[in-house]
């Protein structure tokens, strides 16, 4: 497979979207870390920037207090603004302590030496039950003489940002070592507001927000086509062989599935049209069998009939003048619908029978004249006016004079019946158009009702109760044979006009 076919393929482009999407996530989310850890490493500085000025401040303050010789306090008040106040949050207190555990100064008044009288003071001890100190920080040897002095004091090496903690400086003087003691209060460092605490976590929620929205595009869309195909075959197991998938075009998996779906809907239309000309032509076959047979038994005795009305007439009339005229009256009337059985006879096998036509170019006006002298006299009779228009030079076209001339007789005298004993007018006219000639068959008759328009081709159909429904069939299967179109526009209480369409000599629906 080569690259450009791997690319097109739906699985492939499935891959790469999502690795593609996967890295852009973890790229984001490595930034968003890495700006994390800047601001918090910042914040760290600050904090031990922040905390070793504040114990080098307690420091300071301290060993001024031992080489003056003045208490802490004596110390703050000197001072513009209070140490405690100027440190708030970071330094709780600072104390003084003797290497024997005595407390000589505390920069908060709960520990100071307390004056019992003049000259006599009350010490605090550091290991006294009321001396409160939080963990202290152990930094090794600095502070194993302190540890010495608490043992109960909890200690730590990794102390927690924010947490209340407590740092011991040796200092060294002339006449012994004092600890200098800084208790550090807990920092607002870790603590805030629930927003406070989820504003970090949203870049992330929005990183995954933006992701779960991409994935459930790309998952609409590349489940779409396969909906369209469930869609597709259900109106196809329905017997809708029209439908055609949207998507052949594409170039992965379903567009080649879409494709191959549609030439199989395609291949499915044509057997099932096959299958149905196959099923009528058998059809045909079999009624046109049953129908010669049945001509044949029906037109026998008919003939017998028709003889024997002819010797009854001329051999067997009688010699009285009025019963001669009785007979002969009764007889022609027998013989007439004789005529009749045998023309329901010839236009039931026409329609039967396939199609045996002597194509050759025919000029329509003669065939059309033809056509319309034989309902002349009739017309005259029933007061219906006939005419014959012709628009323009047409071209001869090609077809078979007689069934042509069958397919016109049945509308002009279709025409003439939907006319009868009313009067009106019939015209038949030709014209040339589009590569076809055009003849209209048009009446003033009674018109055709809406609801009987879609069924008047259909074999059997007839409005008339003495009519077989077989003349308009006969008329459209000629036109079929013919390759040509027949349509029909009608108005009850107007009128009916039929237009046949047939392609002249050397012309076709294509031009």
């Amino acid at each position: 497979m080569g690259l450009p076919r791997l690319f097109y393929s739906f699985r492939t482009r499935l891959l790469l979207v999502m690795a593609l999407l996967l890295v852009a996530t973890l790229g984001v989310q490595f930034y968003l870390n890495r700006l994390e850890q800047q601001n918090h490493s910042t914040l760290i500085a600050r904090q031990e920037q922040a905390l070793t000025g504040s114990i080098a401040l307690a420091v300071g303050l301290a060993n001024e207090s031992i080489t003056s010789g003045k208490y802490m306090y004596q110390l703050e008040e000197e001072r513009s603004r209070s140490f405690l106040t100027e440190q708030a949050g970071r330094v709780d207190n600072v104390l003084v302590v003797r290497q024997d555990g005595r407390i000589d100064d505390s920069l908060a008044p709960r520990y100071r030496p307390e004056t019992i009288s003049e000259g006599l003071y009350h010490y605090f001890r550091i290991d006294d039950p009321e001396v409160q100190l939080p963990k202290l920080v152990d930094v090794g040897e600095a502070t194993e003489g302190f540890k010495r002095l608490l043992p109960s004091l909890a200690t730590t090496t990794q102390p927690t940002a924010g947490e209340p903690r407590t740092f011991v400086i040796p200092l060294q003087t002339t006449n012994a070592i004092n600890y200098i003691v800084v208790v550090l209060g807990s920092s607002p460092v870790g603590e805030g507001t629930l927003w406070e605490a989820a504003e970090p976590l949203l870049p992330t929620l929005a990183v995954l927000l933006l992701a779960t929205a991409i994935a459930a595009i790309l998952v609409w869309r590349f489940t779409r086509p396969v909906r369209d195909l469930a869609r597709a075959t259900q109106r196809v197991a329905a017997g809708d062989f029209s439908f055609r998938v949207p998507g052949a075009d594409r170039r992965d998996e379903v567009g080649r599935l879409a494709d191959t779906f549609n030439e199989m809907v395609a291949q499915l239309g044509r057997m099932r049209e096959l299958e149905s000309q196959v099923k009528q032509a058998e059809q045909s076959a079999v009624i046109g069998r049953l129908a010669s047979a049945i001509a044949h038994e029906i037109r026998n005795p008919l003939n017998y009939i028709n003889l024997t009305l002819d010797h009854l007439r001329t051999s067997l009339a009688p010699s009285d003048p009025q019963k001669r005229a009785v007979v002969e009256r009764l007889t022609l009337q027998l013989k007439a619908e004789v005529a009749r059985i045998n023309t329901r006879i010839t236009e039931f096998l026409k329609y039967t029978r396939p199609a045996s036509l002597d194509v050759r170019p025919l000029d329509l006006r003669e065939t059309l004249r033809d056509a319309l002298s034989m309902v002349e006299m009739q017309a005259a009779e029933s007061g219906v006016e006939t005419r014959f228009e012709e628009d323009g030079d047409v071209p001869p076209v090609l077809g078979d004079r007689e069934s042509l001339r069958s397919l016109f007789t049945n509308l002009i005298i279709n025409g003439m019946h939907a006319m009868e004993g009313r009067g009106g007018r019939l015209t038949v006219g030709l014209s040339a158009a589009d590569g076809r000639a055009r003849v209209r068959v048009s009446d003033t008759g009674m018109g055709i009702e809406a609801d009987h328009l879609p069924k008047i081709f259909e074999p059997y159909f007839s409005t008339k109760e003495t009519g077989t429904g077989l003349g308009l069939a006969i008329a459209k299967k000629a036109v079929d044979e013919h390759d040509g179109a027949i349509r029909v526009e009608s108005k009850p209480g107007e009128g009916t006009t039929f237009t046949v369409e047939i392609p002249v000599a050397g012309r076709s629906d294509g031009g």
